[in-house]
């Protein structure tokens, strides 16, 4: 009986383990592991399609996938979403452009979708598109017809994580985040066999800080660049510091631009080129030299300046004496035209906001911004999914900026001992152009963008202090638009054949460079 007694208890003991209480939950931990992961290994969906270009119809490949980027220790650390056109028939040899947007924070769903891929949503000049259905179809000003195209997402924007022990910070800088791209790039290259194959890059807004410091990080790791897209350029973030005054005069010949588009000028001249030019001069002579006085400037000489002012931005000389000659963005788009109870657009000067308050100081949003994102974001999505073939249940971001976001904005440009606060990658691409005297530049501008203003350009590129022989290889276009100039359909049309008159010069047999100076014994 006492056996059996026995028995009975130890068989009832694991009942009694299943009925102590439950551990405490880990929330964090469930949720971390309920959350979707980028896959370590590399995807794709390959889907065919054509477009004409310039009268030649032109059949391509497009390939929506991944990349799966490692550290020096061949651990993965990052899964960049990626699509590819690449020309049937093209071979290994043709040229590959790589695009990405800037932010930081963007994916390159804007580039895609607006500028030269094969295909593009229908925009018109400048308003807000409707709502769906959108217009959206074969892209004429493709530049499948010069190159192959890859567009890449940053990492927490689009598709695109990081993997294993990496998170989000360990990509989101300067440094870090070209790292990233350098290495996707060169995944990509080496996955595809296109080492013979000369090599662009095309960043737009920070996309162009981004690119002379990966181009600098390439040149470094023995990828050298046949030419770099400039679209839209912010190369120094250091002219927008407080207390400074290169930024005013970087933004003043926009403001004469955007008073010439809304025909706020006293005596509007016919020519926006020539008067442009006279306000160039203007800004760097007697406009430079009166904020460079500060408060020692004679009132005299300051209300000159003033009255000049006016007649080139469209305000009040009354106003501009306000702002001590120094006028500030917000207060411009806002000013402009304060008696329709408008305000101007950052992005695209062009767009205009209804204005809640006719006394506010700033605007309220950026019309030039919200009039298209509704057609990018659901065109994409679509086609992503219908016509390219990508599955997958990863959310798309449209942003990487949230919670945890925190850029990390030092840089260390090559060659350097200490590393920059704020960052300047113009001196990256001047060491990448001595190191490789072959590469050319492009810079796009358009003359209604305040967000990375075409007189800042010019003032980066000349501070880049290269000889006349280096200045050669660059060149600078403009354009009748904004930030975004594809959106202005008639401007892309003279943008696509100024690229393609760039791209044959940029891939023509090279012409030897001009020869260094000769070093004297000991230096």
């Amino acid at each position: 009986m006492r056996q059996l007694l026995l028995a009975a208890t130890f068989l009832a003991l694991p009942a009694l383990a299943q009925d102590k209480p439950a551990p405490p939950r880990d929330a964090k931990a469930e949720a971390e592991a309920a959350q979707i992961r980028a896959p370590v290994e590399e995807q794709s969906a390959v889907s065919r399609g054509s477009v004409t270009v310039s009268g030649q119809r032109i059949a391509y490949t497009a390939t929506a996938g991944t990349l799966t980027i490692r550290d020096d220790e061949a651990k993965p650390s990052a899964s960049y979403f990626y699509t590819a056109y690449t020309k049937d028939g093209g071979g290994s040899d043709r040229p590959v452009t790589f695009f990405y947007n800037g932010g930081p924070g963007s994916p390159t769903i804007w580039l895609h979708m607006g500028s030269f891929a094969p295909v593009r949503v229908t925009t018109a000049n400048p308003e807000y598109i409707r709502p769906a259905p959108y217009g959206f179809g074969p892209n004429p000003y493709s530049l499948i017809d010069k190159s192959d195209l890859v567009f890449i997402d940053m990492i927490g924007a689009g598709w695109s994580r990081p993997l294993g022990e990496k998170s989000g910070k360990d990509f989101w800088g300067v440094d870090q985040d070209a790292e990233g791209f350098a290495r996707a790039i060169t995944r990509y290259i080496a996955k595809n066999n296109r080492w013979r194959s000369p090599k662009i890059l095309f960043g737009e807004s920070y996309g162009t800080l981004r690119n002379p410091v990966v181009a600098a990080k390439l040149e470094q790791a023995g990828v050298s660049l046949n030419g770099m897209v400039q679209f839209s350029t912010i190369m120094n973030y250091g002219v927008r510091q407080s207390g400074y005054d290169q930024n005013y005069l970087t933004l003043f010949p926009t403001m004469a631009a955007t008073a010439w588009y809304h025909n706020r000028l006293p005596s509007r001249p016919a020519d926006l080129r020539a008067f442009l030019d006279e306000v160039r001069g203007f800004t760097t002579g007697t406009l430079a030299a009166a904020l460079a006085k500060g408060s020692n400037i004679p009132a005299a000489e300051k209300a000159a300046v003033a009255r000049q002012m006016a007649g080139y931005i469209g305000l009040s000389e009354a106003f501009i004496l306000r702002a001590d000659l120094r006028i500030d963005l917000s207060h411009f788009q806002t000013e402009l035209l304060r008696d329709r109870r408008l305000a101007v657009g950052r992005l695209d000067s062009r767009y205009t906001l209804n204005m809640t308050d006719a006394n506010a100081d700033s605007p309220g949003d950026d019309p030039s911004s919200t009039a298209i994102s509704g057609a990018f974001v659901a065109t994409f999505q679509d086609y992503a999914t219908r016509v390219l073939g990508y599955k997958t249940d990863l959310p798309y971001r449209m942003t990487a900026r949230g919670p945890g976001f925190n850029w990390d904005w030092s840089h260390r440009p090559p060659n350097s001992n200490q590393p920059q606060t704020t960052p300047n990658s113009g001196l990256d691409l001047a060491w990448t152009m001595r190191t490789n005297p072959y590469l050319k530049v492009m810079f796009v501008n358009g003359y209604y963008d305040f967000a990375t203003a075409f007189f800042g350009a010019e003032f980066d590129a000349s501070h880049m202090l290269l000889d006349e022989a280096m200045q050669r290889n660059i060149d600078f276009t403009y354009y009748e638009a904004g930030h975004m100039v594809y959106l202005n359909p008639d401007e892309l049309a003279k943008m696509h054949a100024d690229l393609g008159r760039w791209y044959d010069k940029t891939l023509a047999a090279p012409a030897r460079p001009a020869p260094r100076p000769a070093t004297q014994p000991g230096q």
